[in-house]
């Protein structure tokens, strides 16, 4: 044999584990995967595979494996058909677990990040993945987060980027602010799902994201058949575009009024009472004694709720403010209520109220005895004794002027003759609120703000960027140890040269993984966050991979992030990712792998005893790659043996020295078993090729158990005799693990190298005929007394004398013939062979 790997028939672990460790030694010493620029900018093919980088916790699990091998099939097919691959990783390795592990352990997150990144890097290059390392970035490093500084003060100039003080999201346990997107559906934390989040009123920095929210829905229409429809309907419903109008009803004995936003202009006629926010600023300037310290309580009791669960909270609750607001079309008194299901960040943070036809204010109306009144028929609803609120369009009475018209019709002109009166107008509206960005934590990219004394908020000028984050520090009861720092927090102002001091607030981590996608291109640079003639060529990334949990926060963030990067000029792509495929779970004892739940299987384990090709293929193989996947050892041992039996054919014929890396295609030659695995072959090389094509990684490799039965039922390898065709056989051998090379590389490499491969550069993703590949056979069943025995091809002009002939003298069936009596042959044309015995 070859001797370049010293193989064993057996193929050992010890033997695996030779073999996979010279290829990644070689990867490693040669960079094998690496792609300089220069190569990028002329190459006529380029391909952007991204897989979202890790956080860095300590340990890859099973979930890692299973999404990285997926980006590893992209990039590897791709490589092979030709193209300059891009395929880089980092670490997005800002972020509160350092922090709280730092807390806990005392250590500095520094110190504890780069110490899991080192293990995790390790892991990842253990498992074969083909990544370009030099590429590799980490978000925790001044080199990166000076460009998000940069970023956030182009935007301040722009006015995209403002400070107001706000209600907030809070969690307790992680003792900083959230975004709305970071608040699970049932009002608690996403990183603490046990920790219910509360109300808090702070001043913070926010994005303006609204500004493009049309941009954002408009990019949808690119996006449609490329990304699955479950991620866009996400980001539809929570951009949230809805038409509706403005109304002013006047406040009674006052010259100020309440502003209201509604979808439901049509149903103004059944307003009963108007509900305010209980942060609403009405309630700071009018509200006087009996009513202001009830206010005062309930709006601390609403406090303690999350923004998302005052949406629609389980027990709608309110107080009265002793305020009456006048109908802009009747003049009819109407009591205004300050209620916990109003928002004061969505619309005008006032609501009129029509029980009658929104359940929410039917619901409070019910508990506080205030009017129900109809003022909306629907076909085949009773609107005289309703138990629950009519919400759908229909026709209008009890509503004066506008009696009979359709819904539709009375919005527009209720809108019209508000607008006359110069009381209201048609208006569009977002559920999308701005990003706030600011959190209270130490481990994460410094908000490059001063304050000074006289100048007010001055941003640091970026000659003076990055803003670097001391590492060395101690926590106390403080939460974030900058604001107990002197050589942090004292400076200089920028305009005046007086004192002043640095903002304390660090960013959002979602601000670090909204454009590194684009840092990728020019990791190294000093001078530009990102190259623009490099990402001319490489953006957008043609094969985006991670979890739809991320549909609302990070894939949200980072299209907005590309609009505003185009429109800063530093890209010119305004959506980042091309195609996207959110895989599926891995689910080990009916739950999702997690060590929460102690139900993790560790990857160098396995690694260690089958090798990582066969890791790599159980997680591709076992289920569609957006498809949950059920943890299964006996899975695990079946791609373990597929190796095993694929080396196992193989062995006799590298031992004999009769194999040879055979590229070129043999011609038919009218020999029925060579011309079978031939044209099994091409059949397999068409297959695999539109399985990755189409994303179904698990029916390309078994395509290719196809091809390895096939060649074991044609030449078993029982047979002593080496003296087959041995020709077609090379070449099926070489097709077959060329066709496996994405999938599992470190063991494909290593035959196809003792087959006579020179170089990885040398292989290239085959061709098939498709004369070939045509069925120019047919596949007659063969069963005795009704039971399948066997499958055959045989040439269509085939006679029916030579099938059953055939058939009687074939291995498989003629064991089941000897020492009985043929009664009858059953033939069905082209499609079956039944020998009735006794």
């Amino acid at each position: 044999m070859g001797s370049n790997f010293d193989l064993d028939e057996d193929l050992s672990a010890e033997t695996i584990q030779k073999y996979e460790s010279y290829w990644l030694e070689k990867w490693e010493n040669e960079s094998t995967y690496a792609i300089a620029n220069h190569e990028l900018l002329t190459a006529e093919n380029k391909y952007y595979c991204l897989v979202m980088f890790p956080y860095p916790s300590g340990r890859i699990h099973m979930g890692h494996v299973r999404n990285y091998s997926i980006g590893d099939v992209f990039a590897r097919f791709k490589r092979l058909n030709g193209f300059a691959v891009i395929h880089p990783m980092g670490w997005d390795s800002f972020g509160l677990p350092a922090e709280n592990a730092a807390i806990k352990n005392k250590t500095a997150p520094a110190e504890w990040t780069f110490k899991n990144i080192d293990a995790m890097r390790a892991q990842l290059k253990r498992i074969a993945l083909s990544y370009d390392w030099q590429r590799e970035i980490f978000t925790c490093k001044p080199d990166y987060y000076r460009w998000n500084q940069q970023l956030f003060i182009k935007m301040l100039e722009k006015g995209w980027v403002y400070k107001k003080k706000a209600a907030i999201n809070w969690c307790e346990k992680c003792n900083t602010v959230l975004a709305n997107e970071q608040v699970d559906s049932h009002g608690n934390c996403w990183r603490h799902p046990d920790t219910p989040v509360i109300n808090k009123e702070l001043e913070q920095w926010f994005f303006k994201i609204t500004d493009f929210a049309e941009e954002l829905l408009d990019g949808h229409k690119e996006l449609e058949g490329k990304w699955p429809e479950r991620v866009l309907s996400m980001q539809k419903h929570w951009i949230g575009k809805s038409t509706g109008t403005e109304a002013d009803f006047p406040l009674e004995n006052s010259e100020g009024s309440l502003r209201i936003f509604t979808t439901r202009i049509d149903t103004v006629y059944g307003v009963s009472y108007m509900a305010v926010a209980p942060e609403h600023d009405l309630l700071n300037t009018i509200i006087k004694e009996p009513y202001k310290s009830d206010i005062v309580a309930f709006k601390k009791k609403v406090n303690a709720m999350s923004n998302i669960d005052r949406e629609n909270p389980n027990n709608k609750e309110g107080v009265f403010t002793g305020l009456y607001a006048l109908h802009p079309f009747t003049n009819e008194r109407i009591p205004v209520y300050s209620a916990n299901f109003v928002l004061p960040s969505y619309g005008t943070g006032a609501v009129m109220a029509v029980p009658a036809h929104d359940q929410r204010d039917f619901e409070f109306a019910q508990k506080y005895d205030l009017p129900i009144k109809a003022v909306i028929k629907v076909q085949g609803k009773d609107c005289k004794s309703q138990e629950e609120a009519i919400t759908e369009p229909g026709t209008l009475f009890n509503s004066g002027k506008y009696n009979g018209l359709s819904s539709k019709q009375a919005k527009e002109k209720m809108a019209a003759d508000l607008n006359e009166k110069g009381r209201g107008d048609t208006k569009i509206q977002f559920r999308l609120r701005d990003w706030l960005l600011s959190r209270q934590r130490y481990w994460g990219t410094p908000i490059p703000i001063i304050y000074c004394d006289d100048c007010g908020i001055v941003p640091v000028p970026e000659k003076d960027l990055p803003v670097v984050l001391p590492e060395n520090v101690e926590f106390e009861e403080s939460s974030s140890p900058l604001c107990s720092m002197p050589e942090f927090l004292n400076t200089t102002c920028p305009k005046c040269g007086k004192p002043a001091i640095r903002e304390t607030d660090t960013m959002d981590t979602f601000v670090d993984s909204s454009w590194y996608f684009a840092r990728y291109l020019s990791p190294k640079s000093d001078h530009e966050a990102v190259n623009k003639t490099l990402s001319k060529k490489a953006l957008p990334i043609d094969q985006y991979i991670g979890g739809v949990e991320h549909a609302t926060m990070h894939l949200l963030y980072s299209r907005y992030f590309s609009k505003v990067m185009s429109a800063l000029d530093i890209i010119d792509c305004k959506e980042p990712f091309k195609n996207l495929l959110t895989q599926g779970m891995v689910i080990k004892d009916g739950a999702k792998m997690s060590k929460s739940l102690g139900n993790v299987v560790d990857p160098d384990m396995l690694v260690e005893k089958y090798g990582a090709d066969t890791v790599r293929l159980f997680s591709l193989f076992a289920a569609p790659p957006n498809k949950d996947l059920e943890w299964s050892n006996t899975g695990v041992e079946g791609c373990f043996r597929f190796i095993k039996r694929l080396h196992r054919f193989l062995f006799k014929y590298l031992k004999a020295k009769q194999l040879k890396l055979l590229i070129e295609s043999p011609h038919l030659t009218g020999d029925t078993k060579s011309d079978q695995l031939l044209r099994k072959t091409h059949q397999t090389i068409q297959g695999v090729t539109e399985d990755i094509e189409r994303q179904s990684f698990n029916t390309g490799i078994a395509k290719l158990m196809e091809l390895l039965n096939e060649m074991y039922s044609i030449f078993p390898v029982e047979e002593k005799s080496t003296e087959h065709p041995i020709e077609v056989i090379s070449y099926a051998a070489s097709m077959l693990l060329t066709l496996l090379n994405p999938y599992a590389p470190l063991f494909s490499l290593t035959i196809l190298t003792e087959m006579g491969l020179k170089s990885e550069a040398g292989l290239s993703w085959p061709g098939f005929s498709p004369e070939i590949a045509a069925k120019s056979n047919m596949t007659i069943v063969f069963q005795v007394n009704g039971k399948l025995r066997a499958k055959l091809d045989f040439s269509k002009s085939e006679s029916k004398e030579n099938i059953l002939s055939s058939g009687k003298d074939h291995e498989k069936i003629a064991s089941y013939l000897k020492e009985k009596t043929l009664i009858k042959e059953i033939y069905v044309p082209k499609k079956l062979v039944n020998y009735v015995v006794k």
